[in-house]
């Protein structure tokens, strides 16, 4: 099974790739987690936000499998627990669907992309930063894994 994170972004700092291979590299052979990113839009004093969104959308959604269950990672989505990542995990592994997850820019991401999107996952009512949410998403995919092979790692 695959599972995709499609972000736009910018250079990250170190500590970011640092963790998120951390965490790649924990995962097993069967369940592989890969990045695709994209290049933000470039940004001028006359950009608006919405235009964008728009554009950073368009790049997201051209290399989409037309298969795989989509999540968008939105401030306004669905908060979810350890637990209930862990089974979607395992529905997913049953169903043999790859998973691919949406990170948009610093200005979030396109109408197009959320309602292309078929779930809405946020990570609680705080403003994270960017690199911030692929260390975390890493780290709480290699997490529901644990769970659902029964490793010690989480002590829930």
């Amino acid at each position: 099974m695959q599972l995709t994170v499609h972000s736009v972004c910018g250079k990250l700092p170190a500590w970011v790739a640092s963790g998120v291979t951390e965490y790649q590299r924990r995962m097993p052979r069967e369940l592989s987690l890969t990045w695709r990113d994209l290049p933000l839009a470039r940004r001028t004093r006359s950009s608006k936000p919405d235009g964008l969104r728009q554009q950073e959308g368009e790049q997201l959604l051209k290399g989409l499998p037309a298969n795989d269950v989509l999540i968008a990672l939105d401030v306004r989505g669905r908060a979810l627990s350890t637990e209930a990542l862990a089974d979607a995990l395992r529905d997913w592994q049953m169903d043999g669907r790859n998973v691919s997850f949406l990170i948009g820019g610093p200005d979030g991401l396109s109408s197009d992309c959320l309602q292309r999107a078929s779930q809405h996952w946020s990570f609680g009512r705080l403003t994270l930063p960017h690199p911030l949410i692929r260390v975390v998403l890493a780290e709480q995919l290699y997490r529901a894994w644990t769970i659902t092979t029964g490793h010690p790692y989480h002590r829930g």
